[in-house]
């Protein structure tokens, strides 16, 4: 796809909304309580840390246990904003001056064929993930 639209133009849908968590196991059975149910379960690092996915209709949670939950007002992490072109949602991110988080598009084995996102800061420096889920 050639980049030809802002950045605003890229994206669809919501992806899903990230929370930190000290208890993976206890954060599972919250949100199976409330009708959740667990999409995907992934590695995220050598040390036995966990990312989980679970959904409720359309709402999409991610959930890790690697950097703790933050146990206030303004835990949750980022929202993800789901985009069919990570790399041209990018170059639009960066043409229209946003302040872009990343030096360039990541990447992770999550799902069958893994994912690419980047983040932005808002203005109240909440973070806002662009992600692609790789169709193949």
């Amino acid at each position: 796809m050639a980049f030809n639209k802002s950045l605003a133009g890229y994206f669809d849908d919501l992806a899903h909304v990230g929370i930190p968590t000290d208890d993976l196991a206890k954060t599972i059975t919250f949100w199976e309580k409330l009708g959740f149910k667990k999409q995907g379960e992934f590695d995220t690092d050598d040390q036995g840390h966990q990312v989980v996915f679970m959904k409720y209709g359309h709402l999409m949670l991610e959930i890790w246990d690697s950097e703790g939950a933050v146990h206030k007002t303004g835990a949750i992490n980022h929202i993800s904003l789901n985009v069919a072109d990570a790399d041209g949602a990018y170059k639009a991110a960066k043409a229209e001056g946003f302040n872009v988080k990343e030096d360039q598009v990541q990447h992770l084995d999550y799902w069958q064929h893994g994912i690419k996102f980047f983040n932005i800061m808002g203005p109240n420096d909440e973070t806002i993930e662009f992600c692609e889920v790789v169709k193949g």
